[in-house]
């Protein structure tokens, strides 16, 4: 193989590991900003109606959860990405 070829070769893992790098980068940051969207709306929903606190959190809670298992799916995807090149 010639150095064009090995240069090539480096530089595809390189912007593997890039891309998935920057992928869960953005991952985090969305998880953070949606649960954060949520569970400031859901405090704002409580203080508005007190009396529907209960089913509120629990809406709240269903809704974190769900944004986890979305942001811990990509997560995966991003490592196997670099562990399978």
């Amino acid at each position: 193989m010639d150095t064009t070829g090995v240069l090539m070769t480096v530089g595809s893992k390189i912007g593997d590991y890039a891309g998935a790098t920057i992928g869960l980068g953005l991952v985090v940051v969305g998880a953070g900003v949606g649960i954060g969207i949520v569970g400031g709306k859901a405090i704002e929903s409580m203080a508005r109606q007190p009396d529907m606190k209960n089913e509120i959190r629990t809406m709240m809670f269903l809704a974190a959860a769900l944004v986890e298992g979305v942001a811990f799916f990509a997560a995966v995807i991003c490592l196997l990405v670099v562990l399978t090149k």
